[in-house]
C-alpha cells in the first residue's frame, strides 16, 4: 500500500508576493499626483511633492514587476491575455487623458510629470487586473482532475 499522492497547494492557498499590493499603492500614489496636479491647473502648480509621487510609484511599480517576474509556477498565458487587452484599453484612456492636457494648454515641466504618471497609471492597472485573474488560474495538474 502507497501513501497518498503529493499535491501541490491550492490556488488559495498559494502564498504570493505582493504585487497586487505594491501596483495598488503605486495607482494610489499617480492618483493623488493627479489630483495635486489638476488642483492647481492652470497655474504653474509646484512639481516637488508631485515629483516625488512619481518617483515613489515608479519605484513601486518596479518593485512588482521584478516580484511578479520571479513568481513559478505561474499562468503566464493567461496573465499576458488579459494584459494585452487591459493595457491597450489603458493606454486609450491614458491618451484621452493626455490630450485634454495638452488641449487645456498644459505646457513645459508640468506636462511631462502629468505625461509620465498617466504612463505609470497605464502600466499599474492592467498588471493589477491581469495578475489578479492568473493568480487563481490553476498551473499544475491536481489529481483526480
Amino acid at each position: 500500500m502507497t501513501g497518498p499522492e503529493p499535491t501541490s497547494p491550492s490556488v488559495l492557498d498559494r502564498r504570493l508576493p505582493p504585487v497586487a499590493q505594491l501596483t495598488v499603492a503605486s495607482l494610489i500614489l499617480m492618483l493623488s499626483s493627479g489630483v495635486y496636479l489638476a488642483a492647481h491647473l492652470p497655474r504653474q502648480p509646484p512639481l516637488g511633492p508631485v515629483i516625488g509621487l512619481l518617483i515613489g510609484g515608479s519605484v513601486l511599480t518596479v518593485a512588482a514587476m521584478a516580484l511578479l517576474s520571479r513568481i513559478r509556477p505561474f499562468a503566464w498565458g493567461t496573465f499576458f491575455l488579459v494584459v494585452r487587452w487591459a493595457l491597450l484599453a489603458y493606454v486609450v484612456l491614458s491618451a484621452v487623458g493626455a490630450f485634454v492636457f495638452l488641449y487645456d494648454h498644459t505646457r513645459g515641466s508640468t506636462l511631462a510629470v502629468l505625461l509620465c504618471t498617466l504612463v505609470v497609471f497605464a502600466i499599474d492597472v492592467p498588471t493589477v487586473i491581469a495578475f489578479t485573474v492568473a493568480r487563481y488560474e490553476q498551473t499544475t495538474r491536481q489529481p483526480g482532475s
